[in-house]
């Protein structure tokens, strides 16, 4: 999929997702809102209902006005305009919601405009059946009204509410899954399309380093066909040394592929024994210090506790990946520190260029299979990409850590921790 249509698909997607969310977000608004108009006029005249009930039981008249005043969206306030049995109206409150099967807790108080405050305020739970249970005092907030009144705040109005709108929330929940689910599949598509620009670019970097020592190795072969050849044992000796290299270098690269997956596949056995760090880091080093004899590699070992549980090759191929890629990322001749020091019971090992660097946009994918940092005029950089993943890979396999330091045009560090053994 070109790029210039997977954009495309991405904008779309986002449109087509905002878009549903937004009509159900509307839906469900207006929804709530029409159950909240129907909750507030069930309880207004229900409320109408026990103002009536409280006038006729004192023989008052009933007014023409509704005296119910809804002051929030779940307080309501009763103006009687004479006293207030507290019994009385518990009674009537109960009786009515439970008419009306109102399920959902509220609380009352009643106002005495003498003493100015609200007395005689009970929390009234109901249970699923509308009966009313568990009472207790509460105080509500006291209206500015100057006669006598009560007021009955619904606490849990809104989980109520929002408990009858089944349908609703189960659409929404059913929503959001499909969004999660399509904001997945559009990262698995991400993902796939960045994983299969890096094969192909893994492909002709594979392509261009067997294509190398293939040719050298043709025109070797070619040379060696020549019956005249044989009249020269030392030009004879070199040609069949330069495929025996190029042979092996073919093997090498061959080896680092499979190596990758069998670590992937879990398939590798790893045949740990107690080693010393110090040990195995001389060696590589002075196998590698042989090749670039003008800039030997420096080394500065400090750690005191030196022993870890470790596959030898493993372990050898993983300080060897670091130093090689030191060296391979460094425009002029190769400065790298190898250097331990301790930590409690740890050892670390610290992998030290002045090198090209790393730019914090690709310092995340540094490790995965087949990446390759962009190296701009560098060109004489060779590889596959999977020099950093194998030793992600290994030293996860021997329990450690690796993490990186790195300023574009300033160098990298790799800072690898592993557990030591108790052993001399």
């Amino acid at each position: 999929m070109k790029r210039e249509t997977l954009r495309f698909v991405l904008v779309l997607a986002i449109i087509s997702i905002s878009g549903i969310i937004f009509i159900q977000t509307y839906w469900f608004s207006r929804a709530f809102n029409t159950r909240e108009k129907q909750f507030d006029q069930t309880v207004n005249i229900a409320l109408r209902n026990v103002a009536d009930q409280m006038l006729i039981y004192n023989n008052s008249a009933i007014p023409k006005i509704n005296p119910v005043e809804q002051l929030s969206s779940n307080y309501f306030v009763v103006m009687l305009n004479d006293k207030i049995d507290a019994q009385l109206l518990e009674t009537f409150l109960i009786n009515e919601f439970q008419r009306i099967a109102l399920t959902t807790d509220f609380e009352y108080a009643i106002y005495d405009c003498v003493n100015a405050n609200m007395v005689f305020g009970n929390n009234i739970s109901m249970d699923a059946n509308g009966k009313a249970k568990s009472p207790g005092v509460q105080n509500l907030p006291i209206w500015k009204g100057n006669d006598y009144y009560f007021g009955v705040l619904f606490p849990n109005k809104d989980n109520t509410l929002i408990g009858q709108m089944g349908i609703w929330i189960f659409s929404s929940v059913v929503l959001l899954l499909v969004v999660v689910f399509f904001g997945y599949a559009l990262f698995v598509i991400f993902r796939q399309r960045r994983f299969t620009e890096t094969q192909k670019l893994f492909i002709n970097n594979m392509m261009h380093e067997f294509r190398t020592p293939i040719s050298t190795i043709q025109l070797s072969s070619a040379v060696l066909q020549n019956p005249e050849i044989t009249a020269d044992p030392k030009r004879l000796t070199n040609y069949a040394k330069i495929i025996k290299e190029e042979s092996n270098r073919l093997l090498n690269q061959v080896e680092n592929v499979l190596q990758v997956a069998i670590i992937e596949e879990k398939k590798i056995g790893l045949k740990m024994e107690i080693q010393d760090v110090h040990q195995l880091i001389q060696e590589v080093t002075r196998t590698i210090d042989l090749a670039f004899q003008s800039s030997p590699i420096q080394i500065s070992l400090n750690a005191t506790q030196t022993k870890i549980s470790a596959d030898k090759i493993h372990f050898s191929n993983l300080i060897k990946n670091l130093i090689d890629n030191a060296i391979k990322y460094s425009e002029d001749a190769p400065d790298v520190m190898v250097s331990t020091r301790n930590h409690k019971k740890t050892i670390i090992i610290e992998v030290t260029d002045q090198g090209i660097g790393i730019s914090k946009e690709h310092q995340k994918r540094i490790f995965s299979k087949f990446y390759r940092v962009p190296t701009g005029n560098l060109h004489n950089v060779k590889g596959f990409g999977l020099g950093l993943h194998y030793v992600k890979n290994m030293v996860k396999l021997h329990k450690g850590n690796i993490s990186l330091r790195s300023t574009l045009g300033s160098g990298s560090t790799f800072t690898l921790i592993f557990p030591t053994e108790n052993h001399g």
